[in-house]
């Protein structure tokens, strides 16, 4: 395939910068990455905090953002094995790992302190081309809508995690804090598949019609119910036996530790700057509720959670723009305004 020597790409030159959408080089795959040619990269929320400089330790500046990308492999380094130009590739936010620590023995590689992470660390696929290490790169079926399946290399691993981290039995109580946004649409459907019933956790009806339409059984309208978690505990007749807080709302994370029910889980996955968990150590031993923290998901768990894609059991509900928009898309992301995934066509 032929490969450019430059390419367009949105870079962060500083925290809370304006986006530069600008030329820059195409990346040579190290000995053990491959390039992918990017087609379609996916926006999350998280790009939003790398670019502000939210978490610690700091991002690499400049830095091209972007942890959601699906392309086509059109080179490979010299020690890759298992990859031809050709496959179909995500990019995912845990970019690559040493594979030899503790953490990544035992398959928690996200754990990993020697962690790459895509648009943090490591140019991220908001570009034209952009490399992967060869290891934790997402295999995608032949013939994958790439647009469809890019926002599973993260928002759909992560969520998928994080159901798999609250270990509930099918027929039980899941609720979802933030049900309509990008990670809690995708976390409605997996949880249907997986069995769970869903109560779906947002603000205004047209989201309530959305969620409703993905499979949840129950929507809890925050800006309407006068207590969430009794509304909650009424609906699920006791509270709910797990909790995904996909949600950036400090009170919406807090609120959850009310409404699960005894011997339930709290999984704590958005990632609000500065935001503390507060739970009632009465309450929380009397329950005997777990809270758990779940970072976005391993090798396993990727494979599983195409799979999931793959056989049609999730659809990622997207709105495809070009990437030249993407100032505008952290906009509207910041305004809480918008359903689902919106996807970059990095050739737009």
């Amino acid at each position: 395939m032929s490969i450019p020597t430059t390419q367009k790409a949105v870079i962060y030159e500083a925290n809370s910068a304006p986006l530069q959408y600008t030329d820059i080089p195409v990346p040579v795959p190290k000995p053990n990455e491959l390039l992918v040619h990017v087609k379609y990269s996916g926006v999350c929320h998280s790009d939003i905090h790398v670019w502000k400089g939210d978490w610690f330790p700091a991002s690499k500046l400049p830095v091209v953002g972007g942890h959601e990308g699906a392309g086509v492999v059109v080179a490979i380094g010299e020690n890759v094995q298992g990859w031809k130009v050709g496959d179909l590739a995500g990019i995912k936010m845990l970019n690559g790992s040493c594979m030899n620590c503790e953490y990544c023995q035992q398959g928690a590689e996200p754990n990993c302190p020697h962690a790459d992470v895509s648009g943090y660390s490591h140019d991220g696929t908001f570009q034209q081309y952009a490399t992967a290490d060869a290891v934790q790169a997402a295999k995608f079926p032949a013939g994958s809508d790439l647009a469809s399946i890019a926002p599973i290399s993260c928002a759909g691993v992560t969520v998928y995690k994080a159901l798999k981290t609250a270990g509930l039995q099918p027929g039980q109580w899941v609720a979802i804090s933030g049900a309509a946004g990008g990670l809690g649409s995708l976390a409605v459907q997996y949880a249907k598949a997986m069995g769970l019933r869903v109560v779906a956790i947002d603000g205004g009806d047209e989201r309530g019609v959305f969620v409703k339409s993905l499979g949840a059984e129950v929507f809890v309208d925050f800006t309407k119910e006068a207590n969430v978690s009794e509304a909650i505990i009424k609906a699920t007749d006791g509270g709910a036996h797990g909790v995904i807080n996909v949600s950036i709302s400090e009170k919406a994370i807090n609120q959850s530790v009310e409404y699960v029910r005894t011997l339930g889980t709290v999984v704590l996955v958005g990632l609000p700057a500065g935001a503390k968990l507060e739970a009632p150590i009465f309450n929380a031993v009397a329950k005997s509720i777990q809270i758990k923290g779940s970072y976005v998901g391993n090798r396993r768990d990727t494979a599983e959670a195409v799979d999931f894609f793959a056989r049609g059991l999730v659809k990622c509900p997207i709105k495809v723009v070009g990437l030249s928009e993407l100032p505008e898309i952290f906009k509207l992301l910041e305004e809480g305004k918008i359903l689902g995934r919106y996807v970059v066509d990095t050739a737009k």
